[in-house]
């Protein structure tokens, strides 16, 4: 066991005796007045680095053990004790009381989303701080209203909904979601290939564990939606994130996808609208893509929750529609272009060549079963929302609301010194760069906490979106422009002075 190794064997006996998380330590550098985010203590602990000195001596101060043999020294064994609650010991013959830490699986599990900073933002508005949250896509509250026709025919069918479904969901729910295919021009889509879920955020891990075996690698673009990256490490595999530039409309990288692929790849996901860029790939770029995956004999999931929430009239191409040779699992839901991401409702669609993917498919089923169905009430406006006048259309002309708040918030960012951004075309979201060098950032997680305490604005750093550089945050356009010129006025007086 090299240095690295025992160090973080070492760390997590000590966290596990100290009853600490990795979000406590966190906390606890925070309050020394170091800059440790939860990154760093994720890498600790799964042994991919050593903590500088000032790092080290801190952990084993707050972790209460001696530095060297924290760093691994195993002639210091001797110097750690774990320690007895000898409160629960009324005689000798009773044991120690036992403490039960989380999986070792999740240790490099992230997501930042709802992470430390989020956390914080908890804990000042419980101490009654009013916090202006643009770190989440959720519609409902900012004003946006589910049709009136979706609700009323929830409401009608309620007391229909109050046993299981079949597990890949209601027919009815199922036929839309079909039709809707067709009218993307998904190819080889039956009733069967279609599997409602709890959101499309249960879908994605449902695929990831019927797909990966430990070693298995999937290509997921950089910057990306953060729970594909947890979900596939979750599973057991390795995600490989390929590069979106963003000097070509945040469009992925061909060259840096083709060096990423080995013998272990078995899929590439694509997440298009682009979340948390608002990038739309046009049919030349989806078509690169496909030309690679067929090459390499890979799958590909399509991410395409935004796909009815495209400005400027551009036109959101379904990347399965270009690969009726290729195996595609395409996945969306309701919860953006209805406004009723509580709902919980999503789907997944597979298309093209089944005939190779009989097991994985299995796998599917098997998965599918075992959590029975999804909401019921949920799967029965299906037909409803997918059929009837999409008033989303209305938010995304000019004059509309997403529309016109993607038109201020872009302009705001541009004019703030330090700060550029690419215009989103779809969506709700925009990931403006600022520059490291002019602010002296090296963390964009202590950047995100910094803002939020000084300014009570909540975003989310781009190193949740698995990033690689401290350059990048997201901003959720959702709130009116009132709300929005608020914030953006607080994020220009914050960085007149902010110095990391």
């Amino acid at each position: 066991m090299n240095q690295k190794e025992l160090f973080a064997e070492h760390l997590r006996s000590a966290m596990e005796q100290k009853q600490m998380k990795q979000v406590d330590l966190v906390h606890a550098a925070d309050q020394a007045g170091l800059k440790v985010g939860k990154s760093h203590i994720s890498q600790y602990v799964s042994g991919k680095t050593l903590p500088r000195a000032d790092i080290a001596h801190f952990l084993a101060d707050t972790l209460e053990v001696e530095e060297e043999w924290l760093l691994g020294d195993a002639s210091k064994e001797d110097f750690f004790e774990p320690k007895i609650d000898r409160s629960s010991l009324t005689d000798n013959k009773k044991p120690p009381v036992r403490h039960f830490s989380k999986s070792s699986k999740l240790d490099n599990v992230l997501y930042d989303v709802r992470g430390p900073v989020v956390d914080e933002a908890n804990r000042m508005e419980r101490d009654g701080t009013n916090i202006l949250k643009l770190n989440i896509g959720n519609p409902a509250p900012f004003g946006f209203r589910t049709p009136d026709e979706v609700i009323y025919d929830m409401r009608h069918q309620l007391t229909d909904c109050e046993g299981y479904s079949p597990s890949q969901g209601l027919f009815a729910a199922r036929k839309a979601i079909m039709q809707y295919a067709q009218l993307k021009h998904l190819p080889n889509v039956d009733i069967d290939s279609i599997y409602t879920g709890n959101g499309v955020s249960e879908l994605i891990n449902l695929s990831m564990s019927a797909l990966l075996d430990d070693g298995d690698e999937i290509l997921i673009p950089s910057p990306d939606y953060p729970l594909w990256t947890a979900c596939a490490t979750l599973a057991g595999g390795t995600a490989v994130h390929y590069i979106c530039d963003e000097q070509s409309d945040w469009y992925p990288d061909m060259e840096d996808i083709k060096k990423k692929i080995n013998h272990r790849t078995k899929a590439i996901v694509l997440i298009n609208p682009n979340n948390p860029t608002g990038a739309l790939y046009p049919r030349e770029v989806l078509q690169q893509i496909v030309d690679i995956a067929r090459e390499h004999q890979l799958i590909i999931f399509s991410d395409e929750i935004y796909d009815r929430l495209v400005m400027d009239g551009e036109e959101h191409v379904s990347i399965a529609s270009l690969a009726p040779d290729l195996f595609c699992v395409t996945f969306s839901g309701l919860s953006k272009s209805h406004m009723i991401a509580g709902f919980r409702i999503g789907w997944m669609i597979l298309s093209g060549n089944k005939t190779v993917a009989k097991d994985y498919i299995e796998g599917l089923n098997m998965l599918s079963n075992m959590r029975l169905c999804s909401n019921v009430p949920a799967q029965a406006v299906v037909q409803t929302a997918l059929g009837g006048h999409q008033s989303v259309n209305d938010y995304i002309v000019p004059g509309g609301r997403i529309y016109e708040q993607r038109e201020y918030v872009y302009k705001a960012l541009c004019d703030i010194p330090g700060i550029s951004a690419v215009k989103p075309k779809a969506a709700f979201y925009i990931f403006p760069k600022i520059d490291t060098k002019k602010f002296n950032i090296t963390n964009d997680e202590q950047f995100a906490l910094d803002l939020l305490r000084e300014k009570k604005l909540l975003i989310v750093h781009g190193s949740g979106f698995n990033w690689k550089d401290p350059d990048h945050f997201r901003v959720v356009y959702l709130p009116r422009i009132e709300v929005l010129e608020d914030a953006m006025g607080k994020l220009g007086e914050f960085l007149e002075y902010y110095r990391q």
